[in-house]
C-alpha cells in the first residue's frame, strides 16, 4: 500500500503534470526552464546522496524505520500540497518546493524498501518487490486518473493550466496521505535495535572502508549509478519532450503516462516472478538490454506511433528494473543493516 501511495507523487508531479507546467507556465517557456527543472531535481538527489545512508544507519541502530517513514511521508505530502501556491513567475518558490518534496519522497522510497527483508525470504524477494512496484504503478495510475478527470472538467469550464494545476497538486497530496494510512496502521517493525551500530556517520564510513567484504553488492550499486541515471532522465524529461518535441497536448501526455503506468505495472509484476525463477543477474541483463533498445527507438522516433512504442517499452523495463534492483539489494544486504544499505541503494 505504501508503494501504491507514494507513486502518485512521482507520476503526477515529476513525470506527467508539474514538470511541463513548470517549464511552460512557471518559467514562462524561458530558454533556461528545462535546465532549471533538472537542476532542482539534481540538488534534491544530491541531498539524498549525502543523507540516505546515514539516515538508514540511524534507523538500523534504533529500529526506527517506521517513525522515519512517517516523517518522510508528512514532509512529502506537505510540500506537495504547498505547490498549490506556485504559478507564473514563482520560479524560486517552485524550485524550493520541488527540492524538498522530492527529497522526502526519495527518503520514503529508501525506508519502505528496507522493510522488504522483513516481509519476504530470499527465494521470494523478487516477486514481493514486484508486487509492491506493480501496485505502485497502479497507485500512480489512480492519482493521475483522478487528476485527468479534474483537468478535463476544469478545461470545459474554461480554466487554464495556472488555475487547475495547483488544484491537481492538492489532489495528489491528499491521495498520497489517504493511501499511506494503512501502512502506519498495520505495518509492524520487526527489526531489533542494534546499539553497536550507533554513530551513523562512523557506521557509513566504516562500511565504505569495508567494501571488499560486500563485493557483489558494491558492484551492483556502482551499476545502479549508471542505469538509474538513465531511468531518472526519462522520468524527469519524458513529458517535457513529448510536449515540446513531439507536440503532444497536455491531455495526450497524461494519457500516454497513464498507459505507460499500466505497462510498468505489468513489467514489475511479471519480472518479479521471472527474477525468482532464473536469477537476479540474468533478469537484470534482460532489463538493461530492453532499456538500450528503448533509447534507440526514442532517439529515432519522428512519428507519434514510434514514440508510443518507445514509451511503453520504457514502462515495461522501468517497472522491471526498479523491482528487480530492490530485490537484489535486499538479497545481498546484511540482515541487521538493511536500512543503511537501502540508503546506499537510494
Amino acid at each position: 500500500m505504501y508503494d501504491f501511495a507514494n507513486s502518485g507523487y512521482t507520476t503526477v508531479v515529476i513525470t506527467a503534470v508539474f514538470n511541463a507546467f513548470f517549464v511552460a507556465a512557471v518559467a514562462g517557456g524561458a530558454p533556461w526552464a528545462t535546465f532549471a527543472w533538472t537542476a532542482a531535481l539534481s540538488l534534491s538527489y544530491l541531498a539524498v546522496l549525502l543523507s540516505a545512508p546515514v539516515i538508514g544507519a540511524w534507523a538500523d541502530a534504533h529500529a526506527a524505520k517506521k517513525p522515519l517513514l512517517l516523517a518522510a511521508t508528512v514532509g512529502c505530502v506537505v510540500f506537495t500540497a504547498a505547490l498549490y501556491f506556485t504559478g507564473p513567475g514563482t520560479v524560486v518558490l517552485a524550485i524550493v518546493l520541488i527540492i524538498l518534496s522530492n527529497f522526502f519522497f526519495s527518503t520514503s522510497e529508501n525506508v519502505i524498501a528496507a522493510f522488504l527483508t522483513e516481509l519476504a525470504d530470499s527465494k521470494a524477494m523478487g516477486k514481493v518487490s514486484g508486487w509492491g512496484w506493480a501496485l505502485g504503478y497502479l497507485g500512480g495510475l489512480v492519482s493521475l486518473a483522478i487528476s485527468l478527470a479534474y483537468i478535463t472538467w476544469a478545461q470545459k469550464q474554461g480554466h487554464g493550466a495556472s488555475e487547475f494545476v495547483p488544484i491537481v497538486m492538492l489532489i495528489t497530496a491528499v491521495v498520497y496521505a489517504i493511501s499511506a494510512a494503512p501502512t502506519f496502521i498495520w505495518l509492524k517493525e520487526r527489526a531489533q535495535p542494534h546499539r553497536q551500530l550507533e554513530h551513523p556517520w562512523k557506521r557509513v564510513v566504516q562500511t565504505l572502508r569495508q567494501a571488499r567484504h560486500y563485493r557483489d553488492l558494491w558492484q551492483f550499486l556502482v551499476c545502479i549509478v549508471f542505469y538509474q541515471a538513465g531511468i531518472q532522465a526519462v522520468i524527469a524529461l519524458a513529458a517535457i519532450y513529448a510536449q515540446e518535441a513531439m507536440k503532444f497536448t497536455s491531455q495526450q501526455t497524461i494519457v500516454l503516462v497513464l498507459v505507460v503506468n499500466i505497462t510498468a505495472a505489468a513489467g514489475a509484476f511479471g519480472f518479479g516472478y521471472l527474477q525468482d525463477a532464473i536469477g537476479h543477474v540474468k533478469s537484470m541483463y534482460l532489463v538493461l538490454i530492453g532499456w538500450i533498445i528503448m533509447i534507440a527507438l526514442a532517439y529515432f522516433a519522428e512519428s507519434t506511433e514510434m514514440f508510443w512504442v518507445a514509451a511503453n517499452l520504457a514502462g515495461l523495463c522501468m517497472g522491471a528494473a526498479q523491482a528487480a534492483g530492490r530485490a537484489i539489494v535486499g538479497y545481498l544486504s546484511p540482515p541487521a543493516r538493511t536500512a543503511e544499505f537501502f540508503g546506499l541503494w537510494g
